[in-house]
């Protein structure tokens, strides 16, 4: 089994869940009393929240080649981002640092297009929305395309992960407005929707929506352990 590496905190709320998820993968694949190999830096998401509402990638790119760096040292043979909008420094750590990073978009576009379907709609941070990262590379790598929520709609999903989800803080409105706006994508003509932010899951589950979800934290642990098994 190889070791996996993760870069979380971003929030620790959803590197909780990916830490759950990638031992119960585990434990399905090769049985009790077996446990993932991981290593896991976890980060102040204060900093980064700021920085990321500064527009100060730069600095957060220095910051995440070095975590990558000490992961790789540790001993970390494939890497994890555990947050979709961070992988928009996915190319600088793939291009600069020595160690398979695997990228969630590649993992959900893979599992989209296992499911034969090839319009989504994206929900997630305002970053991950509107540039260019993430989209394209659905688009480019998987031939898929993307619809995103109108703007105001971007808004409300925004601040419902910032002001909410970060924090562990679960409320039925919030879900309820997660569930118009679903249904707003599959008229506009999605045929499954992508919950592109790895607290999303925290509060839309597959019975939530009136389209197939792809919950990018469960689909990208999922990947990690299936390359983590291979010789």
């Amino acid at each position: 089994m190889k070791t996996i590496g993760l870069i979380g905190g971003m929030s620790w709320e959803s590197s909780l869940e990916y830490y759950r998820l990638l031992n119960q993968i585990i434990k399905r694949k090769l049985g009790e009393p077996h446990s993932a190999e991981l290593i896991m830096y976890s980060v102040d998401f204060a900093r980064f929240e700021k920085m990321q509402h500064k527009g100060q990638w730069d600095r957060m790119e220095t910051e995440m080649l070095e975590i990558a760096r000490k992961l790789k040292a540790a001993g970390a043979e494939l890497l994890l981002i555990c947050t979709n909008t961070m992988h928009k420094l996915a190319p600088a750590i793939e291009n600069q640092v020595e160690i398979e990073l695997i990228h969630i978009a590649d993992a959900t576009g893979i599992e989209i297009i296992n499911q034969n379907i090839d319009t989504v709609g994206l929900l997630g941070t305002n970053f991950t929305m509107t540039e260019d990262f993430y989209k394209e590379r659905l688009k480019n790598k998987h031939n898929i395309d993307v619809i995103i929520p109108e703007k105001s709609q971007r808004e409300i999903i925004h601040n419902i992960i910032y002001k909410e989800l970060i924090s562990g803080i679960i409320k039925e409105k919030s879900l309820n407005k997660f569930q118009k706006i679903i249904k707003d994508l599959q008229q506009k003509g999605a045929e499954g929707v992508i919950l592109g932010c790895t607290e999303i899951p925290l509060l839309v589950k597959e019975e939530d929506s009136s389209l197939p979800i792809f919950n990018t934290m469960e689909i990208h642990a999922r990947m990690a352990i299936k390359l983590a098994l291979l010789n």
